[in-house]
């Protein structure tokens, strides 16, 4: 296939729209199942080239749950507990395939974020990761390749007319990219950059100690960044970005917007939020929008008089401030990634209240003496990667 015609563009009033390779040959797109969009497949191109970077440089398959060009979340297939099978809705399933908790965390991060989202896989779509996709709202998927029992789960969503493509993971795009803005065309070479533990060699804070799973944990961080609307902040805790801050003017907004999602995660995993005593009938997005306000707002107002019989067999107790203050205090040794340097010391003060301990920044502010100072009051090692990763 040459090219692909589209319905339109961005927006409705943006057509005629299409794709097409500038050098006459074949897209390395399959379009198995669908009809996807223009964001859509901007979506899939940019998650595509997260989840594959992400297996080359860690060994396990990788998923990411994508919105808007920006991942909500990205992980590999590490082990779960049983408690993160419970708030990522799969521990009434056996999930064992990397490929499959890969997705289930990816998905689970922030899953206010990823409703409806595109779904990327580093490996094969298999049957296992088809089955927690049936019922989840998304709107497509790309990986390399699909089992036949896989195929035959995701073309009964949305009326068969789920998203389904194929990517060609032997292919390699030109050094050289290109786009229009306002008739101007921009060109330059692709960020290629390949990133290993080797970007965390230069330690620049009192405490150097940083162990191979928080090594592991950075490489997942600087890679979700690399694909994420910049400026970026992207928080890392067990092979799972728990918390991404895209598209933010001002760096510590994008800390302070990328450690609540942090925190969040955290407190879904509070005792009173996994009790919660919902009906049987609420399905997970009704389940997300109360406890992303149960966790997050002052949930008084629908607790008071009957209101909570819309969604409760009994009556929630409240999550109190200093509860909630509490739990997020016990996280710790959580890695964090960003695009570009902090340029102020308010970025580690807010990383710090959501347990980071390990941080890879590019370096090169006036101000860095305030920042590696502001580390080492909490002992936090903090690694001078020299290298921005900035996305648009």
């Amino acid at each position: 296939m040459k090219e692909f015609q589209l319905k339109y563009g961005c927006n409705p009033n943006q057509s005629p729209s299409r794709i097409y390779m500038k050098n006459g040959q074949d897209l390395p797109i399959t379009i198995l199942n669908g009809k996807p969009g223009y964001i859509n497949l901007l979506d899939a191109l940019n998650s595509w080239q997260l989840v594959q970077e992400l297996k080359i440089a860690t060994g396990f398959a990788a998923a990411t749950s994508f919105k808007h060009v920006s991942p909500a979340g990205a992980a590999i297939g590490t082990p779960m507990s049983d408690d993160l099978k419970k708030v990522c809705y799969i521990d009434d399933l056996n999930i064992t395939s990397e490929v499959a908790l890969a997705y289930a965390k990816a998905r689970g991060a922030d899953r206010m974020s990823s409703y409806g989202d595109w779904v990327a896989l580093s490996d094969t779509c298999d049957e296992q990761t088809a089955t927690i996709l049936k019922r989840e709202v998304s709107d497509g998927i790309i990986a390399p390749g699909y089992t036949e029992k896989a195929l035959e789960i995701l073309k009964t969503k949305k009326r068969g007319n789920y998203n389904i493509i194929k990517i060609d993971e032997s292919y390699v795009p030109d050094e050289i990219e290109s786009k229009e803005v306002f008739g101007v065309t921009f060109e330059q070479k692709r960020n290629n950059l390949t990133i290993t533990k080797d970007l965390f060699n230069n330690i620049v804070t009192k405490n150097i100690d940083i162990p191979k799973n928080a090594i592991l944990d950075l490489i997942i961080s600087m890679i979700t960044l690399k694909y994420t609307q910049s400026n970026s902040v992207c928080y890392v805790k067990n092979g799972m970005a728990i918390g991404i801050g895209a598209g933010q003017q001002s760096r510590v907004h994008c800390t302070r917007l990328a450690g609540n999602k942090a925190d969040i995660f955290w407190l879904r995993q509070h005792p009173k939020v996994m009790c919660l005593p919902f009906l049987s009938n609420i399905g997970r997005a009704q389940r997300d929008n109360f406890i992303d306000i149960y966790t997050s707002q002052n949930d008084t107002e629908f607790l008071k008089d009957d209101n909570w019989k819309q969604l409760f067999l009994a009556k929630p107790e409240p999550l109190t401030m200093q509860e909630k203050i509490a739990w997020i205090s016990q996280q710790k040794d959580v890695a964090l990634g960003s695009d570009a340097f902090f340029p102020f010391d308010d970025n580690i003060e807010r990383a710090k209240q959501s347990g980071v301990k390990y941080i890879a920044q590019p370096g090169g502010s006036i101000r860095d003496d305030d920042v590696i100072e502001a580390c080492n009051k909490y002992g936090i090692v903090m690694a001078f990667t020299k290298c921005r990763l900035f996305h648009h």
